[in-house]
């Protein structure tokens, strides 16, 4: 806690100072009691560029040199401490092209060469690891790095591969593992070891710390990793790399063989899915790795599990999801006695031939090409340790109803994942979105009409995602008054939806724990409330999304922006008919405090849209981030000089900000320095 008033001489009663506070810790900025956080990223690309000329000089401008220069800027990855360092090697490079490009080719090698002052970056970067507060910490970053630079890491999967190896401590069953695991990710991404990815499931590691923990993992005894992931190779690697190794990562390489056997004692972890040419594993391969705790072979061509696999007494998770050829899975499974998860969704394996796992917690199938006789509720209801259910059906005809009655029952804890109605990867990509493994989920893909099965489910659902459904014209026809346990609710190519809800069919509050709502493709969608709204209906709703939706014209009905005293995001694109996003005519009593907690409003290709609200009496005390695209009609802004005192930033184009009507120049002025324009 630092001391301002005796440092500074500013003290609370002070209103009138400002104070900006730097840390690479956000735990000091709460303990400052700070206003507001902002999170320093990474450097543009454009900023990285600016910084090393800087550093370099004009030099750089050379048109020999300039192309070569960008690629080494690219390399730096927006890190000021790598840009600083590399800046000041390149400058005694001077004009010397040749100079340049070895020292390029080098950058872009320097995990396996020793380059000028590379040491220094990483040695700095480890205090940061160093400082970390416990080893759980520490072994959960260092395991990110068995992933290919920069790529997508979906996060509840890395959580399970932490609990399965052992890292997270003090959690007796999965939800409680998964919310541990949570609070460490949480806490590598607030000291920037880990990212958040743009996409909301997922994390990244930069390439800079991927090497640190490479340099990490080159000078320890006890988390030796052989990492060559997506590097094109067609054999497996030499014995003396893999020997020692604890971890290898393999995956989404061009493997065809594996060695006869890997005698590898002390390996934890081994990753080789997305190996599409891997057809075969040989007979006593698992023989020696009798220590493995996870095993990912997901996504590849082997049509049978050698007998070897018994050996894999302390294996805790197994993936075979997509291995669409696999038809056999040794009966000696039933050695693997510590096995906790198992993914054989899209396989050709069978509930019987895994019926002796009956310790499972987490268990992932698919009955899509299944034989209906093998699939009664018995033997599901066998898993009785199970905490966790996910079960993609290619309709509701296929025991769908009887393994809903065993799982949905009124004293189950079983956490469920239903996906009903076969879809491709398109349909799967969007309902990734709704992903998480602590809710209950139900999909429905490509179904028709309303099936009693589907509302009882409903009742016991978190997250709800409805794509190409028939039959229906408003999540109303689904019983809404019994969805008080929803959340999250994605609604995708539903053609005959025309309203969301129908408040003149409810007499009480609907989705009162209803956070997050995302509309798309729902082209005779006139509304997302019709009808009275009961005081508490959406009290929760924190971020809206309604895209393609061309007949669309009423967002916030009357009375229903009064209830959404939490919603901090808005999004709306391509719905052409949208002439005003705040209604006047539904709104005629509006208070200047309507959306307290409104950060973020996205706007893009409204062709028809005039108007956010009729006049700048709106306080918007939490707006931040304004984005506006293809909004040509959109001449006036509803802010003044003294509202929206927290905006940081109006992003839009140069042609539609030059053609915006201001109430006064004073407004104008004030909102200029904000301007992101291209």
């Amino acid at each position: 806690m630092i001391d301002l008033n005796r440092i500074i001489g500013i003290d609370d009663n002070q209103k009138d100072s400002k104070v900006v506070l730097a840390s690479s810790y956000d735990d000091v900025c709460h303990d400052m009691e700070v206003d507001e956080i902002v999170d320093v990223e990474r450097l543009s690309l454009t900023d990285s560029w600016n910084m090393f000329e800087e550093k370099v000089g004009h030099l750089i401008s050379n048109p020999l040199i300039e192309p070569i220069a960008w690629c080494v800027v690219e390399e730096c990855h927006g890190l000021p401490l790598l840009i600083d360092r590399v800046a000041r090697t390149f400058r005694k490079k001077e004009k010397n092209v040749s100079l340049w490009e070895d020292g390029l080719k080098r950058l872009q090698r320097w995990d396996s060469i020793k380059i000028e002052g590379m040491d220094e970056v990483l040695e700095r970067l480890e205090i940061c690891y160093e400082d970390l507060k416990d080893d759980e910490q520490k072994v959960c970053f260092l395991y990110g790095a068995l992933y290919p630079e920069e790529s997508e890491i979906y996060v509840d999967y890395l959580l399970e591969c932490w609990r399965a190896e052992g890292f997270i401590n003090h959690a007796n069953d999965f939800k409680q593992a998964r919310n541990r695991g949570h609070t460490v990710l949480n806490e590598l991404i607030k000291v920037s070891l880990l990212e958040r990815s743009d996409k909301s499931k997922c994390v990244k590691m930069n390439k800079v710390l991927r090497k640190m923990v490479l340099r990490i993992s080159s000078q320890s005894t006890n988390s030796k990793l052989l990492v060559k992931p997506n590097e094109g190779l067609e054999d497996f690697p030499r014995k003396e790399e893999w020997e020692h190794a604890n971890r290898i990562s393999l995956m989404d390489n061009q493997l065809s063989t594996l060695p006869e056997t890997l005698d590898c004692r002390n390996l934890l972890t081994l990753l080789l899915q997305r190996n599409k040419y891997l057809t075969s594993i040989p007979e006593l391969f698992f023989k020696s790795i009798c220590r493995l705790q996870v095993l990912d072979l997901h996504g590849t061509k082997i049509a049978v599990l050698p007998s070897s696999l018994s050996n894999l007494i302390c294996l805790k998770a197994l993936y075979l999801n997509s291995c669409s050829d696999l038809i056999e899975i040794p009966s000696s499974v039933e050695a693997l006695q510590h096995l906790q998860v198992l993914d054989i969704r899209k396989t050709k394996l069978n509930l019987l031939q895994i019926g002796s796992l009956i310790w499972l917690k987490c268990l992932r199938i698919s009955l899509c090409n299944f034989d209906t006789g093998n699939h009664t509720e018995a033997q599901v209801s066998g898993f009785d340790a199970l905490e966790e259910l996910s079960i993609d059906f290619g309709s509701s005809e296929e025991g769908w109803d009887k393994i809903v009655d065993m799982v949905v029952k009124e004293d189950s804890f079983l956490t469920f994942q239903f996906a009903i109605g076969c879809h491709d990867s398109a349909c799967a990509q969007i309902l990734e979105s709704i992903d998480n493994p602590s809710y209950n989920i139900l999909k429905l893909v490509n179904c028709d009409g309303i099936d009693p099965v589907i509302i009882k489910v409903l009742m016991k659902t978190n997250a709800f995602g409805l794509i190409g459904h028939k039959g229906v014209t408003s999540l109303s026809n689904f019983g809404i008054e019994k969805m008080n346990r929803m959340l999250d609710c994605l609604i995708d190519g539903c053609h005959e939806i025309k309203t969301i809800v129908y408040g003149n069919e409810t007499s009480k509050a609907v989705l009162e724990w209803l956070e997050n709502l995302y509309i798309s493709n729902v082209p005779k969608l006139e509304s997302i409330w019709q009808g009275p709204v009961h005081a508490g209906s959406l009290a929760q709703l924190t971020s809206v999304t309604l895209s393609k939706c061309p007949e669309l014209k009423k967002i916030f009905s009357h009375g229903l922006i009064q209830q959404l005293l939490q919603l901090k995001h808005l999004r709306v694109e391509e719905c052409h008919q949208i002439e005003e996003i705040i209604m006047e005519s539904e709104n005629t009593q509006l208070e200047d405090q309507a959306l307290p907690k409104l950060k973020t409003l996205i706007l893009v290709d409204l062709p028809r849209l005039r108007s956010i609200w009729a006049n700048d009496s709106l306080q918007w005390p939490s707006l931040q981030r304004v984005e506006i695209s293809m909004c040509d009609m959109l001449k006036s802004l509803p802010f003044n000089k003294v509202n929206a005192t927290k905006l940081r930033s109006i992003k839009g184009q140069q042609s539609w900000w030059g053609a915006l009507v201001w109430k006064d120049d004073a407004t104008k002025q004030r909102l200029q320095p904000l301007c992101i324009l291209n």
